[in-house]
């Protein structure tokens, strides 16, 4: 092995989780390997723990024992304060998340019952790839392979594009899962080494993006629409978390897929229906959930845009 490879090899990312046995995220079967980091803070999130680019603390009060039988967190390496018991509150350990961010793998460590984990850690493209060996045989007989997600996968340019380009020379299919909110030289920089694109087309008003994600959509159609230009050879599969009173409309649908047919690189377009199944992540982070009181777009709704998109490209 030359320099460089052994240079590539060692290369390390923030990763949050390797996902095996995977059928919706590009062709035949695939391993997801979601990393660290999101430029978007969409209400709907489902991934909460994958927003922040470095490991973070999370806690599920269902697995914590208590101060008298444990207390442990209490008590140094922990940060003072971070960790608190109220009195006449059935001796249940709280969390005080402004102090609990500076916690790491030692505050961790002293938790007997795994009630305190990390969300996150770093790996090196070797591990990664390791990992995803596993399942070659899954591959290749599906049209399978890797797919790297997020958070945001394009966030981490430089390990993201190491890790498909050493995935390509053992001869791993490669996709990732993409919103296109990074700098075109961050893009330009992964996809030369990516097969499949599936990329989110969210909202189709800048203002109504902004809204809902945090950012308009300026970049990230100036990057869509580079992208389909500058790697004609990829396949780029359009996506749409399907969430009614945000973007569950026909206006939304003909928007997209206005902006997609005049590229022929682009060969599908897919709707994910609205779920909630990331609701309890919140809890375990500490954070509020605003979406708690909407509801998945019923089967007519799906099958009406269904349809509509299945008439384009026809």
């Amino acid at each position: 092995m030359n320099n460089q490879s052994t240079k590539t090899s060692a290369l390390a990312g923030r990763v949050l989780n390797i996902q095996r046995y995977c059928s919706h995220d590009g062709p035949g079967i695939r391993t997801n390997v979601f990393l660290k980091g999101c430029s978007l803070r969409c209400k709907w999130c489902s991934n909460p723990e994958s927003i922040h680019p470095k490991p973070e603390l999370a806690y599920d009060p269902k697995l914590c024992v208590g101060k008298e039988e444990c207390g442990l967190c209490l008590k140094p390496p922990c940060p003072e304060g971070a960790f608190y018991v109220l009195e006449g509150d059935d001796d249940r350990i709280h969390v005080n998340w402004d102090l609990a961010s500076d916690c790491d793998e030692d505050t961790v460590a002293i938790c007997p019952t795994k009630a305190l984990y990390l969300f996150g850690g770093e790996m090196t493209v070797d591990q990664v790839l390791d990992e995803v060996e596993k399942d070659a045989s899954f591959y290749h007989g599906s049209g399978g392979g890797i797919t790297l997600s997020g958070g945001e996968c394009l966030l981490q340019p430089e390990f993201s594009a190491a890790l498909l380009e050493e995935a390509h020379n053992r001869g791993i299919n490669t996709a990732i899962e993409t919103a296109g909110n990074v700098p075109w030289r961050f893009m330009e920089q992964v996809l030369q080494h990516v097969d499949t694109v599936l990329h989110d087309h969210k909202l189709s008003i800048p203002e109504r993006h902004k809204k809902w994600t945090g950012v308009d959509n300026t970049r990230i159609l100036q990057n869509f629409r580079k992208a389909y230009e500058t790697f004609p050879d990829i396949d780029f599969i359009a996506r749409t978390p399907l969430i009614p009173g945000v973007n569950a409309d026909e206006e939304h649908i003909r928007a997209v897929l206005a902006f997609i047919r005049p590229h022929k690189n682009v060969i599908d377009y897919e709707l994910l229906p609205y779920h909630r199944f990331g609701l309890g992540k919140y809890d375990f982070l500490g954070r509020v959930y605003e979406l708690a009181d909407f509801q998945s777009p019923d089967a007519e709704l799906i099958q009406h845009l269904q349809g509509i998109i299945d008439e384009a490209f026809g």
